[in-house]
């Protein structure tokens, strides 16, 4: 009880960081009541399709019947942004889900084991590390073909390594450690001292590292998505909304703000979901570093 009450003390005790909390709560709450705040129309088979009032190309502003007002294509935006809120979670999770299972395997076993072993992975790890992130991850959707999937498969490939090197040099100067040296005299297996022993004790950065770039991946995510590379159109995604609007960020000569809604709304839930997740991670960062946690 006592680690739980220090935990509860260092998320509160800095302001920012309890911002981050209540920012991400907020987007929690929006993603689980999503269909209590926009319900789906009747006779509509996708929940994440959005829903339109007609074809024209020029956005319609917040009226009574939408609330944000439509973006290009008669698209609702409130309808868009609260379903994509559901859209972020699940890239964001999945991706670093799945990005955490293979960086800390291949990390555990190159920093654990070594030679050869650590060779190969680490040059493997290289040769990904070697692109640009943003630029592997558009060839990689262009071959396999635009879509949301394809999205989270590519944003895995470009994020794995680096979580891959951060675990191996933490496992690195953890085996040296005299309870790991102990756990081997006792017989204990290599597998059972990695996951018993060595991670516990190396795991932290990596976890807060991960917390940090869930908000990167959906960010990534959504500049993939207003390229044209991301979710089919219509589909509740903050990076398409934002894109539907890029003919419309600057309006007519004397009302250059007319279509502010269409690029600002969207904009603005991506904005604070990366904002609150940033200031989530810096809170497990307090927490998780000893260091910190003296002050």
């Amino acid at each position: 009880m006592s680690d739980w009450k220090f935990m509860a003390r260092q998320l509160t005790r800095n302001p920012l960081s309890l911002m981050g909390i209540i920012i991400i709560v907020f987007f929690v709450i929006i993603a689980i009541f999503a269909p209590l705040i926009a319900p789906t129309p009747e006779g509509h088979r996708d929940a994440y399709m959005i829903p339109r009032d007609g074809y024209s190309a020029t956005p319609q502003p917040p009226s009574e019947e939408h609330r944000f007002g439509t973006t290009q294509g008669q698209y609702d935006i409130f309808y868009g942004v609260i379903w994509g809120t559901r859209s972020a979670f699940h890239v964001g999770l999945v991706v670093i889900g799945v990005v955490l299972a293979i960086g800390i395997l291949l990390g555990s076993v190159a920093g654990y084991f070594g030679g050869v072993l650590d060779e190969v992975i680490m040059r493997i790890t290289d040769i990904f590390m070697a692109f640009p992130g943003l630029i592997l991850a558009m060839a990689i959707v262009a071959v396999l073909g635009p879509s949301l999937r394809s999205v989270m498969i590519a944003l895995t490939v470009v994020a794995w390594p680096s979580y891959a090197r951060l675990i191996r040099g933490d496992i690195l100067q953890v085996r040296e450690e005299d309870f790991i040296e102990a756990s081997r005299g006792l017989g204990a297996s290599s597998g059972r001292v990695i996951i018993r022993h060595a991670l516990p004790n190396a795991i932290y950065p990596t976890l807060v590292m991960a917390s940090l770039d869930i908000g990167a991946i959906v960010l990534a995510a959504s500049a993939l998505s207003f390229l044209g590379l991301g979710a089919p159109e219509g589909y509740a995604d903050w990076g398409q909304l934002t894109s539907f609007a890029r003919n419309w960020i600057v309006g007519p000569p004397g009302n250059p703000l007319k279509y502010w809604y269409a690029v600002t709304i969207p904009g603005l839930f991506i904005l604070f979901f990366v904002l609150g997740w940033n200031l989530l991670g810096d809170a497990f960062r307090d927490i998780l570093d000893p260091r910190l946690a003296r002050r």
